[in-house]
């Protein structure tokens, strides 16, 4: 079972570019697009066993800054395009970010999908009822950058998804649950606690380590388009 650390992850991304000449906005991409499709695939498990509390399924993707947060926005056009009811939330504001993550917000902005603002504990909690009313919750929050502890809002906002995730939504955390570091497998204080993580190019060495399984639950690899051989490199 091949697993990836953190610098791991970076260097995959890294050559993928420079050696390949693959632009990074496309493994975002692609990155979204796989994830997007796995999130699709899960609304038609939760279909057949469980009805929707609308009349048609509803996605909330909670988004963070960096690559993370832009693998949030992008999963939202591709699921808002399949038809399926999205609520995006903004942790951080989009004007602060930077690089192929402004741009997927950007084109979410345009797309007049939002983002809600939850930049601090009291909008987390005044989102609460919003974010109660969505079968599936994506967590884009913190990526595979994260170390450290959980701190801010963000603790509301983890706190958040793990209580609606108790009272019966759906839990995906797209690379890393937010608040898991990658590399240990341990909780910043916190952690989203996920049914289903959906990881890029290859599971992160953190998921192996006892008692992640916790917060990862059913993982599930999904492609970003890199070079298969930068893996064995």
């Amino acid at each position: 079972m091949s697993t990836l650390t953190r610098q791991q992850a970076r260097e995959i991304d890294r050559l993928a570019t420079e050696q390949f000449g693959i632009p990074s906005i496309l493994l975002m991409e692609n990155a979204a697009r796989s994830a997007a499709e796995i999130v699709l695939e899960l609304i038609e498990e939760i279909g057949e066993e469980h009805y929707f509390k609308g009349d048609v399924p509803g996605v909330a993707i909670l988004c963070g800054g960096g690559y993370n947060g832009g693998d949030g926005y992008a999963i939202a056009r591709h699921l808002f395009n399949a038809g399926v009811e999205v609520a995006v939330f903004a942790a951080v504001h989009p004007e602060k970010l930077t690089g192929d993550a402004a741009v997927m917000a950007n084109i979410v902005r345009k797309m007049d999908m939002g983002p809600e603002f939850m930049l601090d504990a009291e909008a987390v909690k005044a989102r609460a009822a919003e974010l109660g009313e969505a079968d599936v919750i994506v967590d884009a929050l913190l990526g595979t950058g994260f170390t450290g502890d959980v701190r801010g809002h963000l603790v509301d906002a983890i706190g958040l998804i793990n209580h609606l995730r108790e009272e019966g939504a759906t839990v995906v955390a797209i690379d890393v649950p937010s608040g898991l570091d990658c590399d240990t497998g341990k909780a910043g204080g916190v952690a989203v606690e996920a049914d289903v993580t959906v990881t890029f190019v290859a599971m992160k060495a953190g998921f192996t380590r006892p008692g992640a399984d916790r917060y990862t639950g059913r993982i599930i690899e999904a492609d970003i388009g890199a070079p298969s051989q930068l893996m064995q490199e």
